[in-house]
């Protein structure tokens, strides 16, 4: 389970290495927005080399922002880092789940020509980047790979896509309704289809009370992790997608008093009436936990 993933540019020696350091349980060595057309082959190098520096991914998984599959550089991108065993490719601005299958292919062919097991290069797609994208989501309940592990969705480049000047409301500051759609699309096709849902970027990296209280709301809603675009924000998205004690030991209450209580449909704790839809949520709790303290 990861509740980070940080972007670190993919042609700067300095970040790279400073990034081993970082909370953050994966990182996304990016080949995509953080680097120029001019240093693709530079980046492409020094993230392979990165790789294979770094075998031991028990604590903090790397994977790799490659360009869009309908851009020039993608194949490139993907010949260049197979050689260093990536945990998985970042596949940005998708139009349907054409494309990652079209990955997936890809992926088979270079992990046998790298000696890697079949299909243990995973790929997390950026569901919404692209205008066409919010109208093809039911292409990921009829078939995709199984490859794909995780997905989360795009409010810059969708802005970008719509020809909107801004994407969240100039009074509250809340995403606007497109934004919202995109949203709530990713995160109920990923849990349609049993992926992990991971929330959008907070690009104020300063704000990280505002990062936070995201991160909170994105919890709530059902979604598991953030992708960081700051150091700093590591640590923050960590602490708010790791259940408390507290929320631990009421899940455990919950879950006890529903065995305890065996065919009942409905239960009583703490003067609240307790159906179904609370012990899923408890169970769900608990195995979010697990999954986290399983990572180390």
């Amino acid at each position: 389970m990861i509740r980070s993933w940080m972007f670190v540019p993919g042609d700067s020696e300095r970040k790279l290495e400073k990034s081993l350091s970082n909370s953050a349980d994966a990182l996304i060595l990016d080949l995509e927005d953080s680097v120029s057309d001019d240093r693709q082959e530079i980046a492409r190098e020094m993230i392979c080399q990165f790789l294979k520096d770094n075998p031991d991914r028990s604590r903090q998984q790397l994977w790799v922002r490659i360009n869009p599959l309908d851009h020039n550089f993608s194949l490139a991108d993907l010949t260049a880092v197979m050689p260093g065993a990536p945990d998985g490719i970042v596949l940005p601005k998708v139009y349907s789940a054409e494309e990652v299958n079209t990955l997936d292919k890809y992926l088979s062919v270079l992990e046998v020509r790298e000696g890697l097991a079949a299909g243990s290069t995973k790929i997390f797609c950026v569901a919404t980047e692209t205008a066409a994208s919010l109208l093809t989501f039911h292409t990921y309940l009829e078939n995709v790979s199984d490859r794909l592990m995780g997905m989360t969705w795009g409010g810059e480049d969708l802005a970008a896509a719509l020809g909107a000047s801004d994407n969240r409301h100039p009074v509250t500051g809340e995403y606007d309704e497109p934004f919202q759609l995109a949203r709530t699309l990713c995160l109920s096709t990923a849990r349609a289809i049993d992926v992990q849902p991971v929330g959008v970027v907070f690009v104020d990296f300063r704000d990280l009370d505002g990062l936070e209280q995201e991160c909170l709301r994105d919890r709530k809603s059902g979604f598991i992790g953030k992708i960081a675009i700051h150091p700093a924000q590591s640590e923050v998205i960590n602490r708010a997608f790791t259940p408390s004690a507290e929320e631990v030991e009421h899940a455990k209450r919950v879950v006890d008093i529903f065995e305890q209580n065996p065919g009942l449909g409905t239960v009583g704790l703490d003067g609240k009436m307790l159906d179904m839809p609370h012990l899923k949520q408890a169970r769900n709790l608990l195995a979010l936990a697990e999954k986290i303290e399983n990572r180390g």
